[in-house]
């Protein structure tokens, strides 16, 4: 089984936290990294019910998408909701991860996910990310202690490339030196010119690694000096992953396309939101995973017939809309970001098999959308005429 470390390494490689918005909250929030991970729950919302359903599943992790101390507290006293939901965990031995906003902009991200739900094809960014920065590690090793010194960059989150894991390049040579008075070589004798077969180990990682990486390697190392560098390599643009996804969809109208919409998402009580004529034609879609207002004027500058996403308010929205904006759909904030969670689980127990480890994963079957119901008044007729397209029970 791996360890907590060499998991929240895979998911920090795909999610890199430098890559969330000041304002947020990700990372682990409580466990130890030492601990073996053997289940792993992914769910939305660190709710009480969530974490009693981690617990009886025998969850070592779980991970979130929202952030349990997103603001400041002053305790977690069981008194709380969010000290009941942590007492939970702690009593259960199940850390907890949060990936938020460094997961939602991210190439197989939420926002991807949710592209991918709806059929969304030849998918890229709304608003592109920058190229996130990288470094590249060399560092000379005894072939003896080769293998050690890669696994303990591989479990710091070096060579993540893509979708690959462990990625590495070594050169054999030799390496020489004298230790003088002082020294305490695991090689050799004070004063002794000593010759050693070594490898070199070249690696990449992201710059927000760095000091984990150099640590890694410093604690896997035999020597007491051992001899490194780091390099910061050239930013080369943009690439697939930042906010929301653009792609395109099989001719269709936006009433039938609403309704592939509901079909495709987990069902909620307030169902799907249209705004805009039900027949006018689809093949563009924008999607952004939660809240997507802040996407508005960038959706308007696109291509798009459609933009999908949630919480959208009044005002902004009539005011899009009057500007000759695209159709929007507005879809529950949980059931649009709960797309995610199937991608992620089955990114974990795959990253995990050519090693050998075996790591269980489950997608929380609980669902945290916080409204229950609602509920329609009976038409009067003095009321002004409003479209309905197959509502949602």
């Amino acid at each position: 089984m791996p360890t907590l470390h060499e998991v929240i390494a895979l998911l920090h490689g795909w999610y890199p936290p430098a890559t969330a918005e000041p304002w947020d909250a990700v990372g682990l929030v409580s466990g130890d990294p030492d601990q073996r991970v053997a289940k792993v729950m992914f769910a939305v919302d660190p709710t009480e019910t969530v974490a009693h359903e981690a617990a009886q599943w025998g969850a070592d992790l779980l991970v979130v998408h929202h952030p349990l101390f997103l603001k400041p507290v002053h305790g977690v006293a069981r008194t709380t909701p969010k000290g009941r939901t942590l007492g939970v965990l702690l009593d259960a031995g199940c850390a907890l991860l949060t990936a938020h906003t460094n997961a939602d902009r991210a190439v197989s991200g939420v926002s991807e996910a949710l592209a991918s739900a709806l059929g969304l094809r030849d998918l890229s960014p709304i608003e592109p990310g920058p190229h996130e920065a990288t470094d590249k590690l060399t560092v000379y090793v005894p072939l003896t202690h080769a293998d050690g010194v890669r696994e303990a960059l591989a479990s710091a989150g070096a060579g993540h490339l893509g979708d690959y894991a462990s990625a590495s390049f070594s050169s054999a040579g030799q390496g020489r030196f004298l230790p003088l008075d002082g020294a305490n070589p695991a090689i050799g004798q004070v004063g002794s010119l000593e010759v050693v077969d070594e490898e070199r180990v070249e690696v990449t990682f992201a710059r927000s690694l760095r000091g984990s990486v150099v640590s890694a390697m410093l604690a896997a190392h035999p020597y007491e000096e051992p001899a490194y560098d780091v390099i910061e390599l050239a930013a080369l643009g943009e690439v697939e992953a930042g906010s929301g996804r653009i792609g395109d969809v099989a001719h269709t109208t936006l009433g039938d396309f609403a309704q592939q919409v509901a079909d495709s998402l987990p069902r909620t009580a307030t169902g799907v939101r249209i705004a805009g004529d039900l027949q006018r034609p689809v093949r563009r879609v924008a999607v952004c995973g939660g809240a997507g207002d802040f996407l508005l004027d960038r959706v308007m500058a696109t291509d798009a017939d459609v933009y999908v996403t949630s919480d959208l308010r009044h005002h902004p929205a009539g005011e899009f809309l009057d500007k000759g904006g695209p159709a929007l759909i507005d879809v529950a904030h949980w059931a649009a970001e709960w797309t995610w969670l199937p991608v992620v689980a089955d990114r974990v127990r795959a990253a995990f098999e050519p090693a050998g480890d075996t790591v269980a994963t489950k997608v929380s079957v609980t669902p945290t959308d916080p409204w229950t119901g609602h509920a329609l008044g009976r038409p009067h007729h003095t009321e002004p005429q409003v479209d309905t397209y197959r509502s949602q029970p």
